[in-house]
């Protein structure tokens, strides 16, 4: 059973950077599409970035030109950078490998905390 794990979250002052990883187990990680979520309290969870396969890269408006998401498949992690944090950026963040249609399962992991605050 493949499992995916986020780590790199914390506590940031505002217009900080941080760089989360995403690290996929017992998946043959070049064949899913992978993707960013983040969600606060009583919201939805919402998209903030994907990577196709293939490497094309997608990001919610909120996040363009802040964040950037990455791939290294020598080490079976993906990576999103994230620059110039704002409050509104604050949420668990969670990974998400998607291996449609080889595979009908969506792999999620636990989430990590991103906390922005002066």
């Amino acid at each position: 059973q493949g499992r995916v794990a986020e780590s790199g979250g914390g506590l940031v002052q505002p217009g900080g950077s941080l760089r989360l990883s995403c690290v996929v187990t017992d998946l043959l990680f070049v064949a899913y599409n992978m993707a960013w979520y983040r969600q606060t309290p009583g919201k939805q969870r919402d998209l903030v970035a994907k990577i196709a396969v293939g490497g094309r890269t997608d990001y919610a408006d909120s996040v363009k030109g802040r964040f950037t998401a990455s791939a290294d498949y020598a080490k079976n992690t993906m990576y999103l950078q994230m620059n110039n944090l704002q409050s509104e950026d604050t949420a668990i963040y969670y990974c998400q490998a998607d291996g449609a249609p080889l595979d009908p399962n969506q792999y999620w992991g636990e989430g990590t905390l991103v906390a922005v605050s002066s």
